[in-house]
């Protein structure tokens, strides 16, 4: 297993954030951030770390606190050739049982066909608890899953 460590995404870390995002863009069963406005927006109004292992920048991972016992996955991107490792998992692992440990209720959207996620957070205990067509406007349809507490 990969050992990973977080690190607070600041506005001036716009381009490292894009460039994760842009690492998955090609994939259906995402729809990632793609303009500076959008990343921006992410940074300023949701927690957003940077996964790291050791120095290097892996991937991402976000949520939004909506209220104090409600908080909303906003993103989770380990780049291509990390992948596999466990290092999703860990990372929201740790999330979980760290400062989001209060939370009675975590929710996210995620593609019915993005298997690897949706048997990641089933694993974790999120329950499936609905479906959205066209939720991120971009013509494919997301699951909501629900960890309730």
């Amino acid at each position: 297993m990969v050992s990973i460590s977080f690190k607070r995404a600041t506005l001036s870390d716009i381009d490292e954030y894009l460039d994760i995002e842009k690492s998955v863009a090609d994939l259906k069963t995402y729809s990632p951030i793609t303009t500076e406005e959008e990343a921006e927006n992410e940074i300023k109004t949701n927690v957003v770390y940077f996964i790291k292992n050791e120095d290097l920048i892996i991937g991402s991972i976000a949520y939004e606190l909506k209220s104090s016992e409600h908080a909303y996955f906003s993103g989770l991107v380990v780049r291509p050739e990390f992948q596999g490792q466990g290092i999703a998992k860990q990372a929201m692992k740790d999330l979980l049982a760290g400062e989001l440990k209060d939370m009675k209720k975590i929710d996210l959207v995620t593609h019915p066909h993005n298997t690897p996620a949706v048997m990641l957070y089933l694993s974790l205990g999120f329950i499936i608890e609905g479906w959205k067509d066209n939720y991120f406007g971009d013509g494919e349809p997301r699951i909501v899953l629900a960890l309730n507490r």
